[in-house]
């Protein structure tokens, strides 16, 4: 019987692993709260700058469908826009036990240690 990455056996502690990864992440992430900032570049509000691209590109698609620097302008823009929003993020580790921290990191060690285990040979 072929299991877990082409290899015999380890099914069970394949499964085993991903649910221990699963819990242990989804427990992590729950911990977490994550807030935006300000976006500024140096010093001043920046985000209306970044739509500048964005509009241009739009603009030269509307007068001309085939634009390659439409096409780049455009797509330049959504990268700054989206860039722009994961670089102003702020993440924070809501307090928790120790005993709490530590299961939690536990369990998503021990699981991709098992995933691992599982996809090995045996």
């Amino acid at each position: 019987m072929i299991g877990a990455g082409g290899t015999p056996g380890g099914m069970p502690t394949f499964f085993i692993g991903l649910a221990m990864s699963i819990v242990g992440a989804y427990w992590l992430t729950q911990q977490v709260t994550v807030q935006s900032g300000y976006w500024t570049l140096w010093g001043y509000n920046a985000f209306g700058v970044s739509f500048v691209p964005f509009l241009i590109g739009v603009g030269l698609l509307f007068a001309d469908g085939t634009s390659k620097l439409g096409l780049l302008l455009l797509a330049a823009g959504v990268l700054i826009i989206f860039a722009g929003i994961i670089l102003n993020l702020t993440i924070y580790f809501q307090p928790t036990s120790l005993f709490n921290t530590l299961f939690m990191l536990g369990m998503l060690a021990g699981g991709i240690g098992l995933l691992f285990k599982g996809l090995k040979s045996e």
